[in-house]
């Protein structure tokens, strides 16, 4: 859509959009709305637009967020957590506490986070194929304590039964062999072009440079042959979730 046809579509004057496209104008809410339901974004730029006026998101996460909802496939390796589209509400919320208890962020900011991530989650329900590679460090870090764990493992078990879902645990024992050490996520757009997202304590970093993000395929593709097979991984979770059962009943 040009944006002459969403300045006829919304009745806001194309000279408008073209500043707050170019950073020049402050887009309003009323805008935001409009723009948000003739785009049909599902209230994914709404979210944006209160992150970015309460400052909840990351620097660099809302650069990533729009291709994220447009890829027709996703690759993610997770270190020490669950990644957000796998996690379940009571271990998200787990999380966004200890941040809020902490001084890193307000109750605000939370609760803006989490509705944005049960948003970005419903690309599950949609069909994306979603392939995830996840340390077995992330089974056993108790977030939330040892009930919410629970959850969050039944949870993984019943999404690796889903046919757009890959789950594999890249096991204990790869030790330094471990491809990547850093939490990864490579996206598919539509165009088939690829392009890759990474973060560190400050900031997220969308990478677009085609070589670059063949490198990261490329050693996620040697993490993929070296983790654990889907059934193998299926049994590890269920352990490790019945071991959890156990702590919780002693």
């Amino acid at each position: 859509m040009t944006q002459v046809e969403l300045a006829r579509a919304i009745q806001y004057s194309n000279v408008y959009i073209s500043n707050v496209e170019g950073a020049k104008q402050s887009p309003s809410l009323k805008f935001v709305e409009l723009v948000d339901a003739a785009l049909e974004t599902d209230g994914t730029l709404l979210l944006l637009y209160w992150s970015w006026r309460r400052g909840s998101l990351l620097p660099g996460f809302p650069e990533y967020l729009p291709l994220e909802q447009r890829a027709i496939g996703m690759r993610i390796f997770e270190s020490d957590l669950v990644p957000g589209m796998l996690q379940e509400p009571g271990y998200s919320a787990a999380y966004e506490d200890a941040a809020v208890r902490r001084g890193e962020s307000t109750r605000a900011q939370a609760d803006e986070r989490l509705a944005l991530l049960a948003r970005r989650q419903l690309k599950l329900d949609a069909g994306t194929p979603i392939h995830v590679v996840l340390d077995e460090a992330a089974l056993r870090r108790p977030i939330g304590g040892t009930a919410v764990m629970v959850q969050q493992l039944r949870h993984l078990e019943a999404l690796s039964a889903r046919p757009n879902v890959v789950l594999q645990i890249a096991p204990r024992h790869l030790a330094e062999d471990r491809p990547l050490s850093h939490p990864v996520t490579i996206l598919t757009l539509p165009n088939r072009a690829m392009v890759g997202y990474t973060e560190t304590l400050q900031r997220g970093y969308l990478e677009q440079d085609a070589d670059t993000v063949s490198t990261w395929l490329s050693r996620y593709d040697r993490l993929q042959v070296n983790a654990l097979g889907q059934q193998e991984t299926l049994a590890l979770i269920r352990d490790v979730r019945k071991e959890t059962e156990r702590d919780a009943a002693a």
